[in-house]
């Protein structure tokens, strides 16, 4: 998303972080980093982040990939968090499908380029609509 809000000129913010903690300080896994490569994105410098109830605060827009993170995004935020914030990402690109952005992690690096698609689509999607 920041390759593509650099690429229209716009001047939004855009950050990720995760609801686990597990993987706090650590880049994107290495399939991630070489699918964005080789389109010509360096995802490298990236570190992991915790999400906490403040990006309630900093956000005009939460993103949840999986319909198991947006409930923790729920939980995290407590009661009075805006979830009208927060959507499951590719609903920006198939409304109303609610479907998570599959989790290639655990599977081999063949996995990672149609997740690195789909992301991809949803991005423009979501400038196309906000711009």
């Amino acid at each position: 998303m920041r390759y593509k809000i650099e690429q229209h000129g716009l001047d939004w913010q855009v950050d990720s972080a995760g609801t686990e903690s597990y993987h706090v300080g650590e880049a994107p896994h290495r399939y991630s980093q070489k699918v964005c490569l080789e389109h010509g994105i360096d995802i490298s410098a990236q570190m992991a982040r915790r999400f906490t109830k403040k990006d309630f605060e900093r956000f005009d827009k939460i993103y949840a990939m999986a319909k198991d993170v947006y409930n923790e995004i729920a939980e995290i935020g407590g009661h009075g968090a805006d979830m009208g914030k927060v959507m499951l990402f590719v609903n920006e690109l198939h409304p109303g499908s609610n479907q998570s952005v599959p989790d290639p992690w655990y599977g081999n690096e063949d996995g990672y380029l149609p997740v690195y698609e789909l992301i991809d689509q949803t991005c423009n999607a979501i400038i196309e609509k906000y711009k």
